[in-house]
């Protein structure tokens, strides 16, 4: 605690985040979780701000079991953000409740983010998030073509894996528009 993970865009980061706070909510009963992303974070601060209503900001935040914060790489140059953040962590890692975070790089990496945040983002696990590899792009492909009941011939899924390998979102999309074109033309693929 925490779990930091980072990578690239479109790799999954939201996904495990979301799938992170489903599986703790359908296992563990009356389990407070909160998802956030950075933005939201930041914007409900300064509203709380606004409004005169910091401590029930404090209060959503700092009374979950597991605090999921998406995208904390917009926290650099905010400093009073930071501050707020920085205890939000404190108060949370000292009750033992559970934080993950993601990021598009590691937390060394996050220019104007002070120190003492970063040792913190490192103090957990951290773990990057790769690009898959061939057969995860091709099963990545075959999964979503079965679910939306297209029928694509192997070597299509095999040339769209092929091409496009750093992206899963670049990747599903390309799938749609192999799939429009083929249903919209009425023309076999080649």
């Amino acid at each position: 605690n925490p779990l930091f993970l980072y990578g690239g865009v479109g790799l999954g980061k939201t996904h495990l985040l979301h799938a992170i706070g489903q599986h703790v909510v359908r296992n563990r009963k009356g389990a407070r979780v909160a998802y956030v992303s950075s933005e939201k974070f930041t914007n409900e601060y300064i509203e709380a701000i606004q409004s005169n209503e910091l401590g029930r900001f404090r209060r959503k935040y700092r009374q979950t079991d597991l605090l999921l914060i998406d995208d904390i790489q917009f926290l650099e140059n905010k400093e009073r953000i930071q501050e707020e953040f920085f205890h939000t962590f404190n108060t949370l890692h000292d009750g033992h409740k559970q934080i993950v975070l993601s990021s598009d790089r590691p937390a060394c990496e996050i220019e104007k983010l002070e120190q003492r945040l970063v040792t913190r983002l490192e103090w957990g696990m951290t773990a990057e998030i790769l690009p898959p590899d061939a057969e995860t792009r091709i099963a990545i492909l075959r999964s979503k073509a079965a679910s939306l009941h297209i029928d694509l011939d192997p070597w299509i899924i095999e040339f769209l894996a092929d091409k496009i390998r750093n992206n899963v979102r670049r990747l599903e999309g390309a799938l749609m528009r192999v799939a429009s074109y083929k249903s919209l033309s009425d023309r076999e693929l080649t």
